[in-house]
């Protein structure tokens, strides 16, 4: 009896302590921040407006640059996913809307070595036949540094359905 209540107390002990650091540790910054690593967040922030800006000004050669060539981009749940050129291809149809503009907000940057995450919302605000339009999505960017340039490697996004 006493061993099973000592394992008991053991067990118990070690499971509030996890709890403890999950709840307490996990928010506890992981140390300072470097100045590489603040660096690299404001390389990553530039990236996305020049990305954005790409796309609103049907600029390929940034496009080229800024997508890895194993880029991939899911929309959603109902188109599959494009890969760089499908992505590219699909931003460039049609011509350039002088009324379209994109505004990132809400971006959290995260860097651990030569990889990064940007999650963020986008608001893109346009013209279509005449009228007025606002979407708003949600993404997340994922970006790998090869050969010492920032490139987007994934992307993910959602529309966030409108206000009712």
């Amino acid at each position: 009896m006493y061993k099973r209540s000592l394992r008991l107390s053991l067990a118990l002990g070690a499971l509030f302590l996890s709890f403890t650091y999950l709840l307490h540790g996990a928010d506890a910054p992981a140390g300072p921040v470097d100045a590489s690593q603040a660096k690299a967040k404001e390389e990553l922030v530039k990236l996305e407006s020049d990305w954005a800006t790409a796309e609103d000004r049907h600029d390929e050669a940034t496009l080229r640059r800024i997508l890895d060539e194993k880029f991939v981009v899911t929309l959603g749940t109902k188109t599959p996913p494009y890969n760089k050129e499908g992505f590219i291809k699909a931003v460039l149809a049609g011509d350039v809307d002088p009324t379209k503009s994109q505004t990132l907000s809400d971006q959290t940057v995260i860097v651990d070595g030569d990889t990064g995450v940007v999650v963020a919302t986008d608001t893109e605000r346009g013209t279509k036949k005449g009228e007025a339009f606002t979407v708003v999505g949600r993404y997340t960017a994922t970006y790998i540094r090869r050969n010492g340039q920032w490139v987007a490697l994934a992307e993910h996004i959602v529309i966030v359905p409108p206000a009712k």
